[in-house]
Parts: structure tokens; sequence; C-alpha cells
């Protein structure tokens, strides 16, 4: 099937929101929180609109990714401003048919003729790998916590474009949502159910 990717407007903030919530549901923990970051992240100043692209099957909206600015603190003060990709939205019935992997080569070439020097991430490595991420401590960068692991990814936007950039990784305040916040936040969704799942972090 031929999926039409473009921009996304506010006309399709709601419908974005309700594919995120059914594409995350329970995957990582009970219920999901990704949908409220969609909607906050389009509220700060760090949301960067034109990489925020919805995937279309006609005029259905089946998958979104979106990006916003990150920095990179280091020494002495310094600081350097990267992208943070996602969330990465893709529902579960059009999941593995190349739409994740559409929306983020797509995005990612858009990216490279903007002003940034990198993105990063936290994903799975053996799909991310596929797009060229590599393990953040090959960039000498860590994890807000001063933490290396495997699933914390960065990619260069063009050859040796984080030479010289080092230090701790801060995504915008907006990935961080609470549990009162979402609460509230889910009154605007019809009611559904959690439930445990072996997929989920522990």
């Amino acid at each position: 099937m031929n999926y039409i990717l473009r921009l996304e407007t506010e006309n399709d903030y709601d419908e974005t929101e309700c594919i995120t919530r059914e594409a995350f549901w329970d995957v990582y923990r009970p219920g999901c929180m990704e949908h409220l970051v969609v909607h906050k992240l389009r509220k700060v100043e760090a949301f960067v609109k034109g990489l925020d692209y919805v995937a279309c099957d006609g005029k259905k909206i089946v998958g979104n990714i979106m990006y916003s600015k990150a920095k990179i603190s280091g020494e002495a003060g310094k600081s350097y401003e990267v992208l943070c990709l996602g969330p990465v939205t893709v529902l579960p019935v059009y999941q593995k048919k190349g739409i994740g992997s559409l929306l983020i080569n797509t995005s990612i070439q858009r990216a490279k003729g903007l002003k940034y020097k990198g993105v990063f991430l936290y994903g799975n490595p053996n799909y991310y790998s596929k797009f060229g991420f590599a393990d953040a401590v090959m960039f000498n960068v860590q994890t807000s916590e001063g933490e290396n692991a495997a699933y914390f990814m960065g990619l260069e936007l063009s050859r040796g474009s984080m030479k010289g950039i080092s230090g701790r990784y801060y995504e915008d305040s907006a990935f961080q949502t609470t549990p009162d916040e979402l609460e509230e936040f889910e009154k605007r969704f019809p009611a559904r159910e959690k439930h445990v799942t072996d997929t989920q972090l522990k």
C-alpha cells in the first residue's frame, strides 16, 4: 500500500493523540503516557514543528513522528543543542509495514538540512541501528544521570558533526509527566482497562 507523509496540522492533533494512545497502550507500562507527551510537546518552545510528520492511509492518520530540541551540557558550562527523536507512533494494525521506517528516514533527511549536529533517542538498539543510530557512548554523551545505557542512542547529522561535543543529555521537561496530570488528561478519552504485560519496563 502507498502511504502519504505530510506535516501534521492543528486539525490532526486529536487524532494523532488517539493513535499514540492506541499504539503505546500497555506496551511499556500499564496504560501509557506517550499521548500526553505528544500533547505537551506541541506547546513548548523546544517543539520542532517542521519535523512533525504524520503518515496517512487515505485520509486516516496511521503514524506520527515528532522531534524536539534537547541539549548536551558539557564541561565549563558549555551547552550544545541537538534533536530528540520521539515519540514515534504507528497504529498496531499498521505495524511491520514499513511506516515507521518511512517516517524516520524522511524526517532524518529533512533534519540534515537544518542546523542541528545530532539526534538522540531512547529506544531499541536492534531497531534504531538500522537507521545509523549508535550507542551514545560513541559520542561521549551520557544520560542526564551520567549513565551509559545501550538503549540511549545518537546519530550524527553529517560526518563528524558531533566531534568536540560531550556531556550529559537533557530532553525537554515535556517528557516528564505526573500521575495526576495523566489521570486528568485521560478523561478526554474513552475509558480503557490497563494490563501488566511481559513487554513492560521493570
